[in-house]
Order: C-alpha cells, then structure tokens, then sequence
C-alpha cells in the first residue's frame, strides 16, 4: 500500500545557503522588493515629485478651517486662529487639514508606511525613553494614519522651507535646508535598507550621542547642551510647581482662565452627574489599555485634580485635560494629559482607520513610529459635560519633553535640525513601510530632495496666500481671532 504523506511547503527562499521556510502567505523576497521600488518610479517619478498646482476648485482653507472647528470647544477657536495668525509658520503648523486635501492630488508612488501625518519641524523634539535616555523622535501623532509615505516628506520639507522664510533666510539658505533635510531622509532609508529587521526596530537617535558630536561647536553647541539640560528638568516636578497651588492643605490646580480651567469651574451645578466619581471608572478604563507593568504602576497612584488646558496651534480648540495624580505623598505627582482624538486629516484621501477608537489609533500610531514611547500611553472613550461620546488618548504631560526654537535658528542650525528631523522621520517609515523598496525608489543620487525643494518653494507660496486669507478673514470680521493667548 502506497504512503500518503502531507505535501512539504515548498521553501520561500535561499539565504547565505539556509532555505527558509515560509508559512502563510509568501513574503517578497529582497530582489522583489527592489523591484517594487523601481516600478514605483514608473508611477510617480522621482523628479513628478516636485509637481504641485493649486487645482481650480480647491476649497477655500479659511472655510476647511472653520469646519473642523465645528465640533471644537467653541469659547476656544478665537484662540486657535490668533495662534495660527502669528506667521505663516504657525498657520501652517495649525492647517494640516489643508496640506491634506493638497497632498491627496499630487503624485503618489504607491509605497505606503505609517504616517505621522503632521510632519513639521515643530513635532519633533527630545523627550525621555523608558530608560531615562534623551532621545529625539517625532512627538506627535495627532493625525497619524497608514498613506503614501511622501506625504510625511512634502509636509516637512516644506515646513523647512516656511521657517526659512520666516527667519528671513534667502533662496539659496533654504533651498539648502530643505535639500540637507530631505537628502538625509534619503541617505538614512538607504541605510536602513541594509539593515536586519530587527536592527532597525533597536535603533534610536539618543541626543547624548548628538551631543558628543557638537560639543565644541560654538554657539550651536552650547545651544544644543543648555536645551538637552533644560528638558531633563520638565517633568511633572517642574509642572507640580508651575501649575498647582495648596489651598487648605490640598493640593489643586491653578485656574488661568482660559488656558486652564479647573474642571470644579466647568462643571459648576452638574446636577445627577458626579464627574469627580465617573473619574474613577475613567482612569480604571484607561489602565486596562496598559502594559502589566505600567498599569500596576498606576495603581499606586490617586487622582487630586483635574483642569483643561489649552495646548499648541492646530489643536486648540479640541478637548484637553491635564489631571494630577500623586502618589506615596504630596512630593510624588504625576500629571497625566488626557486629549481628544478626532479622525485624522488623512482618513478622507487615504482611507478610514481600522481602530473604532480614535485614541488607539493615535497610541498605536505612537507605537509603530517611535522608537522609544512613555510606558503610560494609553486611550479611553467618555460621555463629555455636554453628552457627546468621544475619544482620547493619555500621556505623561511633561517628560523631560523639549522642541527647538524655530524662531532663533540660524540657516545653519535649521539645515542641521532638519536633517535630524529627516532621519527620525525615515526611522518611523523603515519601521512600518518596506525600506528596500523605498529606498530603491529614492536612490542614490539626489534628484528626489531637490524635487521636494522645488515642491517646498510652490507650496510655502500657497501657505502665503492662504495666510492672507485668514488675515483678512480675521481683519473683515469673518472669523474672530484672540491675539497673545
């Protein structure tokens, strides 16, 4: 009688002489990932990249502006657009729904990786890793989505460009910056290329190691030292002494109305409601979303207070609690912010996200980009004052957390800060997009930066005009804008 035995999978591949096995569905192998990313140039060429023209019936940004802030706190939107009037640096970074419905309509290569999704210079920064590391990454995920991965590059690059401008910097000086930036995205890809998988998931930018490169630099390297100092002092220390007071022997929030209100203030007569006691329920909720460790951690601390707080350009307007909690006693706080998380400006042109909960979209985001995320990450779902059911996602609120002063930078400094922007950003696309491939679409030369330059000068020219926009929007009365807020 004849033996039947099952059929053996046939290997996927040969590396250095080991077949491999492959169960599932067959992973790309490098040569074709290689070619994936030479057809993609077929799709959207290297040089297209620098394409970009307002079409005919694109939406008036002032009217986008003040459709997103239908559903925001309404007392706060004068804020936001005071904010965003300052320059054009700073309405460009609170109108990423706008560069949005522009990015959808140029040239896409296809490659997709998880996006931060609001890429300027500003989301940046240094903050702490879970060993007490500085380390520098993106820091917002506000509006983080899975899209073409240049979106993330044309939004950065042209905030280099923007920031140039606002400095006064001539053409060359941020064509220069713009290039420095994007050619280290391009030259970090490559390397990660080359990389074991695992390699690439263990890399982090620790700014320690930064600081052994520009010590002796000058001015720049004193600058870059008295910033790394000064985020290792902002913690929730820091904030317990800038944002709380003693009444009657307990600790509270201080009220700056209206950058923070104490939820006490905003609740007033809640009549059947008790939000003090949904609080607990609500924290409960959120420590299921953590890890083993960090929740037991959090179990060792008690809720005292709770404020909301106005933070940042783009965001304002939208839900933002800071609560105190304090631990073995009143010198052990830890300060939590808790921040409403909407659909992100991406989801119209790239597709909706797979996660029910806005906040564990944001969290996840976090997790697939950052090379290094605060252990106390977590999300919730809560009934608001109002009635209305929304999501949120909880940080640590200051943990040694440090961006640049773009304001001060000189041309030099803002090419060197864009290059390790351009790196931390090409870290977070290696993680969760194929690196081969992209890196083959890039190249070795540096046609792909000076399209983006060529694409960061058009797209700063619309910034401006937009900018005025919102100005005279402001100036006729359309729109109500609070200055020095």
């Amino acid at each position: 009688m004849a033996q039947h035995t099952a059929p053996r999978r046939q290997p996927a591949g040969v590396t250095n002489g080991v077949a491999e096995a492959q169960y599932g569905p067959p992973r790309p192998t490098v040569e074709e990932r290689i070619a994936l990313g030479r057809a993609a140039r077929s799709q959207a060429s290297r040089s297209a990249q620098a394409n970009w023209q307002a079409p005919s019936d694109r939406a008036d940004p002032v009217q986008m502006l003040a459709a997103q802030g239908a559903t925001r706190v309404q007392e706060l939107i004068p804020i936001r657009y005071g904010r965003m009037l300052v320059s054009p640096f700073t309405f460009y970074r609170g109108a990423a729904a706008v560069m949005a419905a522009d990015l959808a309509t140029t040239p896409s290569s296809g490659l997709r990786v998880q996006l931060s999704g609001d890429a300027h210079l500003s989301n940046f920064g240094a903050f702490a890793s879970p060993e007490r590391d500085l380390v520098f990454d993106i820091n917002d995920f506000d509006e983080t989505a899975p899209g073409p991965f240049e979106w993330d590059v044309k939004r950065l690059a042209a905030s280099v460009e923007i920031a140039g401008r606002d400095r006064g910097f001539d053409d060359r000086e941020r064509q220069a910056a713009v290039v420095a930036t994007v050619g280290e995205y391009r030259g970090a890809m490559r390397q990660f290329a080359g990389m074991r998988d695992l390699d690439v998931w263990y890399t982090k930018i620790d700014v320690n190691a930064l600081l052994g490169a520009v010590r002796g630099a000058g001015k720049s390297g004193k600058k870059v030292s008295k910033a790394a100092d000064k985020a290792r002092t902002k913690d929730s220390l820091k904030a317990l002494s800038r944002l709380t007071e003693e009444v009657d022997g307990t600790l509270r929030i201080v009220d700056d109305p209206p950058l923070i209100v104490r939820l006490d203030d905003l609740v007033g007569d809640a009549g059947p409601r008790d939000p003090r006691a949904e609080l607990h329920d609500l924290m409960d909720a959120y420590k299921q979303t953590l890890s083993g460790g960090a929740r037991r951690l959090m179990e060792q601390y008690h809720f005292v207070d709770m404020a909301r707080k106005v933070v940042g350009v783009g965001s304002v307007g939208t839900r933002c609690w800071i609560i105190l909690c304090l631990g073995r006693d009143s010198g052990d706080p830890l300060f939590l912010q808790v921040k409403e998380a909407t659909e992100s400006v991406l989801e119209p042109y790239a597709g909706k996200s797979h996660y029910n909960n806005h906040g564990r979209r944001v969290v996840e985001g976090q997790w697939l980009m950052q090379a290094a995320s605060d252990i106390l990450l977590g999300w919730i779902r809560t009934t608001g004052l109002d009635g209305q059911r929304r999501d949120f996602y909880v940080r640590q609120l200051w943990d040694w957390k440090r961006s640049a002063d773009i304001e001060n930078l000189t041309a030099d400094e803002l090419a060197s800060y864009g290059r390790m922007c351009g790196r931390s950003l090409a870290l977070g696309h290696a993680r969760t997009g194929d690196s081969i491939a992209m890196a083959e679409y890039l190249g070795r030369g540096s046609t792909f930066e000076l399209a983006l330059a060529e694409f960061a000068n058009v797209y700063a020219d619309q910034n401006e005009h937009d900018y005025a926009l919102m100005s005279a929007a402001a100036k006729d009365g359309t729109i109500q804008a609070s200055s020095g807020l």
